[in-house]
């Protein structure tokens, strides 16, 4: 009965070890190339988005100095970050990026993120949102 007990004391160890544990999020690796895919064509410092929002995806620096009212990424919170907001669908249709409802204000429309991607930026904003 012992090694049955210490048995099954190892597995919950494990169990509750291994679900703590989570991948770090690159900025470099993960995030740049998604929003380079998804988000650069309408953010690039000049284009629509840029010029409506001031927000550019072109570099760290300007991913992490926001918009023209703001930042748009609060370090260790996607929750509280307009960013991930935005990107998850939980803002209005008009203000959602990418842009892709017919109700959107933008002019350009793009193709909205996977649930994959919305959870990389989610991790990567709260992992700290590093420069990585």
């Amino acid at each position: 009965m012992n090694n049955r007990h210490s048995i099954m004391s190892l597995l919950v160890v494990a169990l509750l070890v291994g679900a703590g544990c989570t991948r770090q999020v690159s900025f470099s690796q993960d995030v740049r190339p998604m929003l380079n895919a998804k988000c650069l064509s309408c953010h690039d410092g000049s284009s629509e988005g840029s010029a409506q929002s001031g927000f550019s995806v072109k570099t760290y620096d300007s991913v992490i100095t926001g918009t023209k009212l703001g930042k748009v990424i609060v370090p260790g919170d996607a929750v509280s970050s307009t960013l991930y907001r935005l990107i998850a669908h939980k803002a209005s249709p008009e203000i959602q990026m990418p842009p892709h409802h017919a109700q959107s204000l933008a002019k350009g429309k793009g193709e909205p993120l996977t649930q994959g991607e919305i959870d990389t930026v989610k991790l990567w904003i709260d992992q700290g949102a590093k420069n990585n």
